[in-house]
């Protein structure tokens, strides 16, 4: 079996699995038991989910990592530091400090230089008293191709604006907006997908991409007009070549208090979250906002 082959058979077992594409350590740096055990609506423990590693056009990597918050209701805030961080090298390591429940994919990544080597990150978590681990490496068998599928897939294009640039891949994109303390800010997105099957497989019914909207880092909760909002169909001069479906989806953002926040959006084409567990193809972009108090507050 070639090493494309081995990383798709351990992708697999993880994603059967349900739990990470990584090992995970205990505080005592032993195995975690992982008990079979009925889900609960809050008060889990989170552990980091290491995808795995692509390379860059300079040379460097990016190494992809999401979560598993065990909590299918409740969503955790965990600021950066002690219960948060990455090392060496953090403890901020662009990681996120809001945790929606359930397993989030391939939710952000970090840029190691060319010779980073044999090295390693370890990300810890600290979520209701229940301390994990999980260990970061170039590891050979965690090579990732997030941006095209053996089939010619690509992942699908996001811009901010109708006129590009358009980028892809699931670190694709950043934009810095600014915004007023309850008044809702506009959060439109611009899609271009090349509607890529696998070969004999069906046209799903479902639209050729999917968007949400979700809250990274922030002071104050975050409401959503509408988290996951239709891609209206519209033509695209500036779209990528190849692509098939390109359109528009609006939403709109509000904070409940002044402060820095990350808000993310992803986009997905049929091979849906997390690309079925093979990390290809979907795309997301991280926007900045900078909320000011309303007046007279």
């Amino acid at each position: 079996m070639n090493a494309f082959g081995m990383r798709l058979l351990a992708s697999a077992f993880a994603t059967a699995a349900g739990f990470a594409s990584a090992t995970v350590w205990a505080q005592s740096s032993a195995l975690p038991a992982l008990p079979m055990e009925p889900p609960h609506d809050s008060g889990q423990s989170i552990t980091g989910a290491y995808e795995g590693w692509f390379r860059n056009s300079d040379a460097s990597f990016t190494m992809l990592v999401g979560y598993y918050n065990r909590s299918q209701k409740s969503a955790v805030e965990i600021p950066i530091g002690a219960d948060n961080r990455i090392e060496p090298g953090g403890p901020d390591q662009g990681q996120p400090t809001h945790f929606l429940p359930g397993r989030q994919w391939g939710i952000f990544g970090i840029r190691v230089p060319k010779d980073f080597g044999d090295k390693k990150l370890i990300w810890t978590l600290n979520a209701n008293g229940k301390t994990m681990q999980i260990p970061l490496s170039l590891n050979l068998l965690w090579e990732l191709e997030p941006f095209k599928d053996a089939n010619g897939n690509s992942a699908p294009y996001i811009s901010f604006r109708q006129s590009g640039p358009f980028k892809n891949g699931p670190v694709a994109e950043a934009e810095v907006l600014t915004a007023i303390a309850g008044s809702p800010v506009n959060l439109p997105v611009w899609v271009a997908e090349d509607e890529k099957l696998a070969p004999g497989a069906r046209r799903p019914a479902t639209p050729p991409a999917v968007l949400g909207w979700s809250k990274f880092r922030g002071p104050g909760a975050v409401a959503f007009q509408n988290p996951r909002p239709d891609i209206e169909k519209l033509e695209i001069k500036a779209a990528p070549a190849g692509s098939v479906f390109t359109g528009k989806a609006m939403s709109t953002a509000t904070f409940s208090e002044p402060g820095d926040y990350i808000l993310r959006v992803q986009v997905n084409d049929w091979s849906g979250e997390g690309g079925r567990g093979f990390q290809c193809c979907w795309s997301s972009a991280l926007v900045k906002v900078a909320v000011k108090p309303a007046a007279g507050k």
